[in-house]
This record gives structure tokens, C-alpha cells and sequence, in this order.
């Protein structure tokens, strides 16, 4: 989408406006909607971050016609609880479709956003509990409990997921 002020970029008063990123910034608007509702965590912290950012990317991809501002959040709710659901491979899913869109035409503001989002999930890591630790570290004391680093993606798409479902 683009926003057309009312003067184009070279003071002219074309109608050659300033991009911005509408579709991006709505499903960034949905995600974090989604996580204060579901008062999972402290929006300040970096899983709060992380799970937003996997949630928007999920939204943003799944719209596949460029219709977001059309979208109904309610009807896209069970689309996006299949693509978060933890048996799905939907960090393979969010590489292809960046390719797709980056192959679609020109790059815009909404696809770098979008990647720029999905670069700090897949490099950005968080320190979290090891949920593949031996058996029975669930029932140590939380200051106890086996943690390892994870990539931001791996705990925020969780969290995106839970979030939908309290939804």
C-alpha cells in the first residue's frame, strides 16, 4: 500500500507519496493485540518481542491475495493456529514465502519489514528452559531448571500460538 501525500517527493505536489509499510504495520497491529489479550507475558520483554514477531510474519504470509486491511481477524484465526501449530514446519514456510513475494516484483517496504523481522527471530537467541532435558527437570524450582539458547523464533511461535488459542 502506499500513503499519497500531498506533495511529491520533489515538492511538487505530484501524487508520488511516501511508501509505508500499511500491511506490515497492521499485522504487527494484530499480533500485538493478540499477545496483550492473551496477557501471556510483560510486553517489554524479548519473548514478548519474539512472539510478535513470529505472530505479524505468520499474518502478513498468510495473506496471500494483499487484501490485510480487508482481513477479518476472527475467520484467520484457525489459518493461523495450523501454521503456528508446533508439528508444522513453519520456518521452511516463512523462507519460501518471503521468496515467493520477493520474486512477486520489486521489493517493498512490507517485504523488507518483513525480513528484517525474520533475520532477528532467526538470529537473535534467548535464553529459555530446555524442553528436551531429562525427565522430571519440570519439577525443579524454576532457578534450577536446565536452560539453553534458542533461537528467538523457536520461543516466540509458541507463545504467537498459545496466544491465538486464548483468543
Amino acid at each position: 500500500m502506499r500513503y499519497e501525500s500531498g506533495t511529491g517527493t520533489d515538492g511538487s505536489g505530484g501524487a508520488g507519496g511516501t511508501a509505508v509499510p500499511m500491511a506490515w504495520f497492521y499485522a504487527e497491529y494484530i499480533a500485538e493485540e493478540l499477545l496483550r489479550t492473551g496477557d501471556l507475558m510483560p510486553p517489554t520483554t524479548f519473548e514478548f518481542r519474539a512472539g510478535r514477531e513470529a505472530l505479524a510474519l505468520t499474518v502478513f504470509l498468510a495473506d496471500t491475495e494483499d487484501a490485510l486491511s480487508g482481513i477479518r481477524v476472527v475467520t484467520e484465526l484457525e489459518t493461523w493456529l495450523a501454521l503456528t501449530a508446533y508439528d508444522q514446519p513453519w520456518q521452511e514456510w516463512v523462507a519460501e514465502r518471503l521468496a515467493e513475494r520477493g520474486a512477486r516484483g520489486a521489493e517493498d517496504t512490507d517485504l523488507r519489514l518483513a525480513r528484517a523481522a525474520w533475520r532477528w527471530l532467526e538470529e537473535t537467541e534467548l535464553l529459555a528452559p530446555d524442553l528436551d532435558a531429562v525427565p522430571g527437570a519440570a519439577a525443579l524450582p524454576d532457578e534450577e531448571q536446565p536452560q539453553v539458547w534458542t533461537p528467538a523464533w523457536r520461543l516466540g511461535l509458541p507463545l504467537g500460538h498459545l496466544a491465538i488459542h486464548l483468543f
